[in-house]
């Protein structure tokens, strides 16, 4: 189905933050837009406001007539959702254009200059990064993100006038290979997914065939030192970078009375003097990627430094809730070792001489099964951990699989403790914290704002 031809969208799993995007995209352009989702949310409801009719009942009954026309009704799902869901084995069966999200943001990429953020870690900041520098330049930008950008307060960023389209681009069930990449920049490469993929080999050539789609006239920019082989057409430049090497990276790095400054070095122009309006370490070299691939597309110095200082951050993504002499409280999505680890660094790198306390909730029994010394290792650079049951998200359990794998191969030295999560507020009401971070990507987060209240009546901030 071509873009001119859709009169409605219906969105089997509406509420999740990639499929919310798309769903404002149509909203946007004046379409009809309805949808499925188990349970309402944040995201749901305020979809709701915007015109959206979202329902929570898995009801062939309820999908709006508007939507149940084959000829002009484009149906887009999650793979969350189960292959045997009513509602979707009703489309497929009727004669609808089925299609996953991830080849939706392809046809974008066919009719727009596709700027994509890959990688194992780091794609939902560096993309909201790059959006946001180019958003409020002279070039501008369409985006689709994987979080909840703290300058606009929204997923999407909409442009009457630019060509580009910024867009998170995910490796899992390789919904990546949809895309067809203006140019891209690949953070990481560790591997993940290996229910999907098997194999660390597997995942490694996912990321390789990427990066044969990348459009003849664009650019690769990759972290230096990867182990996967990238392969690109003919007429697609390559540059690499990294925190403090490659074509661009930063130099004369200040961390200091809570800011960090430094200069962005580049094969076009360098900049000096750069600000992190979100001052954690991660985000310099976050911030290098982005900013290369701003300026390979036309933003200028000033635009780069304005944009970077400027840029508010992603919600959840290190996102901090209080923060004053008695209490440092955030949030963090991080939910593969590597980024456990890029977060723990951080967050010593700040909190040099505080008590560093973190809960985490496991993402996956299979990710834990895989991984669980790499996520001990990595908890270990913190002062006590505490851990919650494994947060299923699409997975049964597996047998032997639980958070004490994680718990039993945490170093000597650190505090430690099991607890579950329905006893996690009362656990915040009986201790005492200088830092505390609930780190994860399962539904622990929604017990942040309540946390939030509790710790500002404690130490009455």
């Amino acid at each position: 189905m071509e873009l001119k031809d859709i009169k409605a969208v219906y969105f089997v799993g509406a509420g999740g933050i990639g499929m919310s995007a798309i769903a404002r995209y149509f909203l946007k352009k004046g379409m009809i837009v309805g949808g499925y989702d188990k349970t309402p949310s944040a995201l749901t409801l305020q979809l709701e406001k915007e015109g959206a009719l979202i329902h929570y009942e898995e009801d062939v009954n309820r999908i709006p007539r508007a939507c149940q026309n084959a000829k002009n009704t484009l149906v887009i799902y999650t793979p969350a959702i189960p292959k045997e869901h009513a509602e979707l084995v009703f489309f497929q069966e009727n004669g609808f254009d089925v299609e996953k999200r991830a080849q939706v943001l392809g046809m974008l990429t066919r009719t727009h200059k596709g700027l994509c953020v890959a990688g194992t870690h780091g794609k939902t900041t560096t993309s909201t990064m790059c959006a946001h520098i180019m958003h409020q330049s002279s070039v501008d930008c369409n985006a689709f993100l994987g979080g909840i950008s703290k300058n606009y307060g929204t997923n999407y960023i909409l442009s009457e006038k630019s060509d580009y389209v910024v867009i998170e681009a995910d490796e899992f069930d390789r919904s990546f290979h949809w895309l067809r990449p203006w140019m891209s920049v690949i953070t990481s490469t560790d591997p993940d997914h290996l229910d999907i993929y098997g194999t660390k080999e597997a995942y490694l050539e996912s990321f390789r065939h990427y990066t044969t789609l990348i459009q003849p006239g664009g650019a690769l920019i990759i972290h230096k030192g990867l182990e996967m082989k990238a392969e690109v057409q003919k007429g697609v430049k390559v540059y690499d970078y990294s925190l403090h090497d490659g074509d661009f990276h930063a130099e004369n790095i200040i961390i200091q009375n809570g800011e960090i400054k430094f200069d962005f070095i580049s094969p076009i122009e360098t900049v000096r003097n750069v600000q992190l309006g979100q001052p954690v370490p991660i985000n310099i070299e976050n911030g290098v990627a982005a900013m290369a691939m701003a300026q390979l597309n036309g933003c200028n110095a000033e635009e780069l430094r304005y944009g970077m200082k400027t840029y508010g951050g992603v919600d959840r993504r290190f996102d901090f809730k209080l923060k004053n002499d008695r209490i440092t409280f955030l949030s963090d999505y991080a939910h593969h070792p590597k980024e456990i680890y890029q977060s723990a660094k951080s967050m010593r790198e700040l909190y040099q001489n505080k008590k560093i306390t973190a809960i985490f909730q496991p993402h996956l029994y299979t990710r834990t099964r895989d991984f669980y010394k790499d996520f001990a290792d990595a908890l270990s650079q913190l002062d006590e951990v505490i851990l919650t049951e494994i947060y299923p998200a699409r997975e049964e359990p597996i047998e032997g699989v639980t958070s004490k794998l994680i718990y039993d191969n945490l170093k000597q030295g650190v505090e430690k403790q099991i607890i579950e999560k329905k006893d996690v507020l009362e656990f915040v009401k009986e201790h005492d914290f200088e830092v505390l971070i609930v780190l994860g990507a399962g539904d622990l987060d929604n017990l942040v704002p309540e946390i939030t209240k509790i710790l500002k009546t404690k130490y009455n901030s």
